[in-house]
């Protein structure tokens, strides 16, 4: 990677920083182009690295492309990105068009107004990951009493199994209108693939192939773009909350709490920090990162500069499909009055004559890519958690025979979620207030959390940033606030 300095006297030099400026481009953008040798650096005599002007120049080509960029920005990201774009599996894209059919643009306001409480909550659990090299629930047992922290792991595994159920009937019913399969067959045959796919896939090919799942994502965009919205009265509804004070719109503001700042996010994002750690560690024993790359990818604070910018796109990836569905649902089911939306395949067959085909299509594609995405993190972080707990052997990284237990509680979490659609138990109906009650769980986790962040004995220098600290507490306040006048509300 490094060339001799002696060639490059004459030509100007950058540090990593001032390449990623003059190349317009996020820092974990620029390091990893260091990593993969598409830029290439010297060595100066205080032992850091640098850019030369030729290569930065060289760079600016490269990224000129926008698609070559795109691809290489997202090959760059990780754990975050997986997490934010899993946020809006179909049970969640279910909640999120329940709203928007019910409340209309008048919801519109929390897409905007929660992004920064979901990033801050999602750099608080990515960051106890990186600092403690444990998942989240290994962090728990270390301070809290095993029976506390068990009985949130199964409440945890109980909640994802609900949703894992939803999710693959709302997979199901949406293959069916697309292709005219039998219901049941789609459900088997989505369920015996993300089981294969996880438990005999190793991580670091598994990981590429979730992020290219959250492309489809983008679906719930583009049918926003073809229904052709007021911009200026959408403008208007995003930046100006509005509150309705009675038990109805409450109920949905925890309901969509519960769905966006999940607690399922919260176990997936500390593990998945850590496996990204092994996968490091391993490569650099195995020889395949050198001592100058180890300057660009070792280190604490390296690791959560990329953290931030992988955490960050995530969650404004997953606000701005959040937005759009909300958009969408409220343009086309509030205006000509349909307000009661089921599930998320109910969704996408009403957007069918009221904005026609091509809505329709991508609404219920989406429907099964975001299931693809979201399915394999939900059971992955039920069984991180309970492995921890249990202390068995844990990792998308192991073979099945050396983590039987880890792969054996995401293989039952997605039989019994599939099993529900055969009970004639509608988890999708339940899909509502499985949000709400989420966003309850959600509570006393949020606030567990925010205490061990800003811990000094447990993160060392690594506490809350101040910015974390007032919206992670924010957090915590607007939910209880939430979760009390719904209760008063429901006394009256």
């Amino acid at each position: 990677m490094k060339e001799n300095t002696q060639e490059h006297k004459s030509d100007k030099l950058h540090t990593i920083s001032e390449f990623r400026r003059e190349a317009g481009i996020p820092l974990v953008l620029a390091r990893r182009l260091i990593i993969w040798g598409e830029v290439k650096t010297i060595k100066v005599l205080d032992g850091t690295l640098r850019v030369t002007e030729t290569e930065v120049l060289r760079a600016k080509e490269l990224l000129k492309n926008p698609f070559k960029k795109a691809h290489l920005y997202l090959k760059a990201l990780g754990p975050g990105l997986i997490t934010g774009a899993s946020d809006d599996d179909p049970s969640g894209i279910g909640t999120y068009s329940s709203v928007g059919a019910q409340f209309g643009l008048a919801i519109l306001w929390t897409a905007f107004w929660l992004l920064p409480i979901m990033i801050a909550v999602q750099e608080v659990c990515a960051r106890i990951g990186i600092v403690t090299n444990r998942g989240l629930a290994g962090v728990l047992q270390k301070h809290y009493r095993r029976n506390i922290v068990m009985g949130a792991v199964v409440l945890l595994i109980v909640a994802n199994v609900a949703n894992i159920g939803a999710d693959i009937g709302a997979m199901a019913a949406s293959l069916k209108m697309l292709v005219g399969i039998n219901f049941y067959l789609a459900a088997i045959f989505f369920a015996v693939v993300i089981v294969v796919v996880e438990i005999f896939v190793r991580y670091h090919v598994y990981v590429k192939f979730l992020k290219w799942l959250t492309i489809s994502v983008f679906a719930y965009v583009v049918t926003g773009i073809i229904i052709k919205p007021d911009w200026i009265d959408i403008a208007r509804h995003t930046f100006i909350p509005h509150i309705q004070l009675n038990e109805t719109f409450i109920f949905a503001l925890v309901a969509i709490f519960g769905t966006s700042i999940t607690p399922y996010l919260f176990f997936w994002q500390a593990s998945e920090e850590v496996e990204e750690n092994k996968m490091l560690q391993k490569n650099i024993r195995d020889g395949n990162v050198s001592q100058d790359d180890k300057m660009v990818t070792d280190g604490m604070r390296g690791r959560i500069f990329r953290m931030r910018t992988d955490v960050y796109s995530g969650m404004i990836l997953a606000n701005i499909v959040f937005f759009f569905i909300v958009l969408t649902t409220a343009q086309v089911l509030f205006k000509n009055g349909i307000t009661n939306i089921g599930s998320a395949e109910g969704a996408a067959l009403a957007l069918r004559p009221l904005a026609g085909n091509y809505a329709y299509l991508l609404f219920a594609v989406g429907i099964i890519g975001t299931g693809l995405l979201a399915i394999p993190v939900l059971a992955g972080s039920g069984a991180y958690a309970l492995a921890e707990v249990m202390k068995w052997r844990e990792g998308l990284e192991l073979k099945f025979s050396r983590a039987k237990g880890f792969y054996l509680v995401i293989a039952f979490s997605v039989i019994i979620g599939l099993a529900l659609n055969f009970f004639h138990i509608n988890p999708i109906a339940a899909l509502y207030y499985a949000a709400y009650l989420n966003g309850i769980i959600a509570l006393p986790l949020l606030i567990v959390i925010m205490v061990i962040g800003n811990d000094e004995k447990i993160m060392g220098e690594e506490t809350h940033p101040g910015w974390v600290k007032f919206f992670g507490w924010l957090a915590v306040t607007f939910m209880a606030a939430a979760v009390l006048t719904t209760l008063i509300l429901l006394i009256k």
